[in-house]
């Protein structure tokens, strides 16, 4: 506690430079791949559990989106061309935000620019995103220092962060709680199941991902994604990721 007063006195903040701080080495990120010595074998397509992973023009390609780092095309491809690096700044906005929403993003980050209001919902998560995202708000993490907080109503949000896939009971659920946001706000699909809607397969409680019912302005994969790519997410769509 001594340490954490010495720090808040000294820097204004709690927390340091994310990049500052070491990861630890069992840390599973970014899927890295080398197509160089490649054999071709598509062990690695066939033992991914969301099909996440493709051949395009004879090369490997990840959908991140729909990666749950599980390691298993790791252990599966037999030249040893895949491996996790440590990067977890995988966060992405749409497409609609990033190239043709241009002036929507600059009113939004106009807005937002000083502060950020989240409303969050599971709409059919496992919770483990769910317990990453309680981690924000923690001395540790802090995301309060980067003027960032949780309201219980939507009608005080600003962006609507949700976790899991799209369930059938829950989807009316995510429809009034979108409704009652004010606008212009911002979505951000939490995780795998709402980035891609393919962790759990096809089945008659499950509708899809998030972008199928709601506009969706941020991505942030993982399963679950951890705090940091959470608070890299944040600060991507106010435009201040160079601040960690």
């Amino acid at each position: 506690m001594i340490n954490i007063l010495k720090q808040i006195t000294s820097i204004g903040m709690v927390t340091e430079p994310y990049d500052k701080r070491q990861i630890p080495s069992r840390f599973r990120g970014q899927v890295v791949i080398g197509n160089d010595s490649c054999k071709n074998c598509c062990a690695c397509l066939a033992s991914c559990p969301t099909k996440a992973i493709s051949q395009q023009g004879g090369c490997l390609v990840i959908d991140h989106k729909a990666c749950i780092f599980c390691g298993e095309c790791v252990k599966h491809c037999e030249a040893q061309q895949l491996r996790h690096s440590t990067h977890y700044k995988l966060a992405t906005l749409s497409d609609n935000l990033a190239e043709t929403g241009t002036l929507l993003k600059e009113k939004i980050r106009t807005i937002f620019g000083r502060s950020l209001h989240i409303r969050h919902v599971d709409i059919g998560s496992c919770n483990a995103c769910d317990f990453e995202m309680n981690a924000l708000s923690n001395p540790f993490f802090d995301i309060g220092q980067y003027g960032i907080d949780f309201v219980a109503s939507p009608r005080h949000a600003d962006m609507l962060m949700i976790t899991g896939v799209v369930t059938r009971n829950l989807t009316q659920a995510l429809f009034m709680t979108y409704e009652a946001m004010p606008t212009p706000n911002l979505v951000m699909a939490v995780g795998a199941c709402a980035a891609s809607g393919q962790v759990f397969g096809n089945t008659y409680a499950i509708n899809g991902s998030v972008d199928e019912f709601v506009p969706v302005d941020i991505y942030v994969p993982g399963c679950p994604p951890r705090p940091q790519a959470l608070i890299y997410a944040l600060l991507l769509g106010l435009n201040k990721e160079d601040l960690i």
